[in-house]
Order: structure tokens, then sequence, then C-alpha cells
């Protein structure tokens, strides 16, 4: 059986170098959300933590919206990207 990683392998990206994830202020992140429910809703692993900085690695986003409805504090700031960027579904 294939494993989420290989699924998301098959992807292919038109990064901009504009992300179109933003955290609305690290601090709340860091100091008020100690379950940090977007490192582990997010299929395509986006979000991390480093050295108490929260990481979002936007140019794997599969564009799915999870994170959006996973943070209990409103504080991801979801857009698509702009025109002709992000996720390129290799079959459909």
């Amino acid at each position: 059986m294939m494993q989420i990683e290989e699924k998301l392998y098959l992807n292919r990206y038109l990064v901009d170098n504009e992300s179109h994830l933003k955290i609305r202020d690290p601090k709340i992140c860091l100091k008020e959300c100690p379950d940090k429910p977007c490192t582990y809703t997010c299929p395509a692993q986006v979000y991390s933590w480093e050295d108490d900085r929260i990481r979002v690695a936007y140019e794997g986003c599969v564009e799915c919206g999870t994170c959006r409805y996973s943070c209990p504090l409103d504080n991801i700031e979801w857009n698509y990207p702009r025109g002709g960027y992000g996720v390129m579904w290799k079959f459909g």
C-alpha cells in the first residue's frame, strides 16, 4: 500500500516567492496554543516547530485549508496562491 508521503511526492508545484499562508501572530502559537494542531492535522506537514518558532513551508501546501479550520485561535491566514502558482495535481 502506498504511503501518504509517496502520494504527495507525485504532486508538482509552481512555487511563488510570496507565501499564501501567514501566521498572524507567532507569539500566540508559542504561548497560547499548547497542542499546536496545525503541526499534525496538515496532510502535507507544512507546519513545524524549530527553536521555539513556527516554520511554514508553504511551498508544499496542497491547498486543502485544513490548517485554517484546525487552528483553535484563528491565527492562520489562509488564501489560495496567486493565479498560476501552487499545487499541480499530477493525476487529476
